[in-house]
């Protein structure tokens, strides 16, 4: 009778849904053989809600393992202290670089080096603002090397600073708070521990800014175009670097209320722009022929309510067939594999989440993550170790940690490692350019909000397991977990990522869970 009860609802919904839709919902514009169909599978995805976690990593000698649901950091673990000491799973600590005072939303690496995001107005108030440029040459001992402090590194990076390694160069925008404007630089990253500025006019210049707005940012494959999206409204800019020393806009447009981050085939003809919960797919190849007065057309569609504010997106393939490993930084929903085989109809075939991002145990979230501020079991960023059949996808899950899964068959996901840096609890005031410890002012995982109201509404949710002793703390959060935002990128069997608290960090994967492919290429899709 229940499996009944919920399949009138189901269907239900989705007629409800298709009312209000309509032909709107429909990805592209070519006319379909069986409407009523498209219209019904693009509600199904809409609606669909992932209730599995992949199966847990079997941890080998040397860990320390979660004890309590995989991905939660109890609050027990919080208020006792345990959490200080960290998580570990088959990974370990090489070294690491803490006198950065935060490791800003999103870093990266190339090369033999690491570069710090920045983020504003904390890191102005150190005596070195700017983007830290870091040589890991010896892993175990990570040296600074230099400050790259023109505009747009101080006035805070976000999610832009991205390097492409195909020509060498690193970018960043300035985002002062959420959404920045006319700031761009390049660089010239030959040597990776010293960078040479490209484009001391247009972009740095206080006096010469670009007609952008900016949040997130990221390479075509080739180098030569650099997208820059501004988040509200959907205003997406193209910049040209075929000569970085002269950086233009060749194509700008507005492509919905809101975008985020995004990822670009491997052509550069494709790009997926991540928009509220789910991704527009662009046909950009005008831009990238480099064609007068380009035209930017969308060509499919997919949208979801099992999670929001989707964040990247990381092309791949698997026996030459296309898909997009996405990932949602909140409201619980975890990864999902898309197949994009045919450009118009994405499908959603497969979601990676922990235990901790389960309808079942949002109740659980409220209870742990409380004082913890706006977010909490979200991934962010993502790095498969190679664009071609990967074997392993690296996420820097925040309040989880960095978490490691095997995908050479990605119907059949499992966890392999995971490492949960020590909490930096209570260094707030320290930690001048960690978006975490300033966040801290406010305390509930506020950006859980849907995950946690679609669990009331359908019944999952015990208010007895919400309850804690974190319950109260609405305010000046403990910093009793770290947030870990940036895309852990491979270098072998090492793992080079920053969190917002820790800083720089080098882990290694052990107890033989990880084969170094031949061809291995970290790919963060943009």
């Amino acid at each position: 009778m229940r499996g009944s009860t919920k399949l009138r609802r189901s269907k239900t919904f989705a007629l409800a849904a298709a009312t209000v839709l309509g032909i709107a919902a429909l990805p592209g514009s070519q006319a379909s053989a069986d409407l009523q169909s498209d219209i019904m599978n693009q509600v199904q995805q809409f609606f669909d809600v992932g209730t599995t976690a992949v199966p847990r990593a079997d941890c080998g000698p040397g860990s320390a393992p979660e004890n309590g649901l995989q991905g939660d950091v109890p609050a027990a673990d919080r208020d006792s202290g345990r959490s200080t000491q960290g998580y570990t799973c088959n990974m370990s600590l090489v070294g690491g670089y803490e006198n950065s005072q935060g490791g800003g939303i999103t870093s990266v690496t190339y090369d033999h080096c690491s570069y710090t995001g920045t983020f504003f107005p904390g890191d102005t108030l150190r005596a070195d603002a700017g983007v830290q440029v870091i040589d890991a040459s010896d892993p175990a001992n990570p040296v600074h090397t230099a400050t790259l402090n023109e505009p747009a590194m101080v006035g805070g990076t976000w999610e832009t600073l991205k390097v492409n390694p195909v020509r060498k160069l690193l970018v960043g925008a300035a985002v002062p708070f959420l959404e920045g404007a006319g700031y761009l630089s390049v660089y010239d990253v030959s040597d990776c521990a010293h960078p040479r500025l490209l484009n001391p006019g247009p972009g740095t210049n206080l006096g010469m800014p670009l007609p952008i707005t900016s949040h997130e940012g990221g390479f075509s494959p080739d180098g030569n175009t650099y997208w820059v999206s501004g988040l509200v409204p959907g205003f997406l800019s193209a910049i040209d670097l075929t000569d970085p020393a002269n950086p233009h806009v060749i194509w700008q447009g507005l492509t919905g209320l809101e975008e985020h981050g995004m990822g670009v085939s491997p052509d550069g003809n494709r790009l997926y722009i991540s928009a509220l919960g789910g991704f527009t797919t662009l046909d950009v190849s005008a831009v990238q022929r480099r064609d007068p007065n380009p035209q930017v057309n969308h060509i499919g569609r997919v949208f979801w309510t099992d999670g929001f504010a989707t964040q990247h997106s990381i092309p791949v393939t698997y026996d030459g067939k296309p898909y997009l490993f996405t990932v949602d930084e909140a409201s619980s929903g975890g990864v999902k594999l898309v197949d994009i085989s045919d450009d118009t109809h994405p499908q959603v075939v497969n979601k990676i989440k922990l235990e901790i991002n389960l309808p079942d145990h949002q109740d659980s979230l409220v209870a742990s993550a409380m004082g913890g501020s706006v977010f909490s079991y979200d991934p962010h960023y993502c790095a498969a170790d190679r664009p071609d059949d990967p074997t392993a996808l690296a996420c820097g899950w925040e309040s989880s940690g960095i978490r490691v899964f095997d995908i050479k068959d990605p119907m059949h996901v499992r966890e392999i490692a995971y490492y949960n840096p020590p909490a930096r609890k209570g260094q707030n005031l320290q930690l001048l350019n960690s978006p975490h410890a300033l966040a801290s002012l406010i305390g509930p995982p506020i950006i859980e909000g849907f995950s946690v109201a679609r669990s009331m509404l359908t019944g999952r949710f015990d208010p007895a397991k919400a309850l804690s002793s974190r319950i109260g703390d609405l305010a000046l959060g403990d910093l009793s977990t770290d947030w870990c935002m940036s895309a852990p990128e491979w270098h072998g069997s090492q793992l080079w990522t920053t969190c917002n608290d820790n800083g720089f960090m080098v882990l290694d994967l052990g107890n033989d869970v990880y084969s170094v492919p031949p061809d291995q290429q970290s790919t963060v899709g943009s």
